[in-house]
């Protein structure tokens, strides 16, 4: 086989890969809904208390019977900086069908938590996880990642698990925007 035609046969395979990549990357979509919880979906213990920016007690517990998002994040990490503002909409959106945020600051000083809530116009409890046993106990080491978050269906069931930012099936998807579309469909699939 002549060189020229070993090239053109490479430069062939290459824009028909090309042309795949580009042609799935426009009709991949976030999904419009997410399967409810799985049948097989650990239950989530809740049964402990934690100290919110202004030093009031708030019990997990008082959770039950409700969607919830447990957020745990820390004000020095990008990742979690561009997640907030997606929960901050769509507790606004969706607190009155029942769902609830709370965002549990770890690796952190908890003392940076309530200027950056406040800087945010964070509107769910922020709550102080650092330091605590019963955290690592309840939820497993979150030293891998941040932001983890763990969505639980009304009956305490822990129906989904991110680690990091949720991946969009589009790169044309701004980030934000996936982000919010993912956690809404989600939410949207245990109200």
């Amino acid at each position: 086989m002549r060189i020229t035609t070993k090239v053109a046969i490479v430069a062939f395979v290459i824009v028909a890969t090309a042309v795949t990549v580009v042609v799935r990357q426009r009709t991949a979509r976030v999904p419009e809904a997410a399967a409810p919880c799985p049948a097989n979906a650990p239950r989530m213990n809740l049964d402990f208390a934690l100290k919110d920016i202004n030093g009031r007690d708030v019990h997990l517990a008082s959770y039950r019977g409700k969607v919830l998002l447990l957020d745990f994040w820390a004000t020095w990490c990008v990742p979690c900086k561009i997640e907030i503002p997606a929960f901050i909409d769509l507790y606004k959106k969706y607190q009155p069908q029942g769902f609830e945020v709370a965002g549990i600051v770890v690796l952190d000083q908890f003392a940076n938590a309530k200027p950056f809530a406040e800087r945010y116009r964070m509107n769910y409890p922020v709550l102080d996880g650092v330091d605590r046993k019963d955290i690592d106990d309840a939820f497993g080491r979150l030293v891998v990642a941040l932001p983890t978050s763990f969505l639980i269906g009304r009956d305490g069931r822990i129906c989904r698990t991110h680690v990091g930012l949720p991946v969009s099936a589009s790169p044309n998807i701004p980030i934000d925007r996936a982000v919010r579309e993912k956690f809404e469909a989600e939410i949207k699939s245990l109200l």
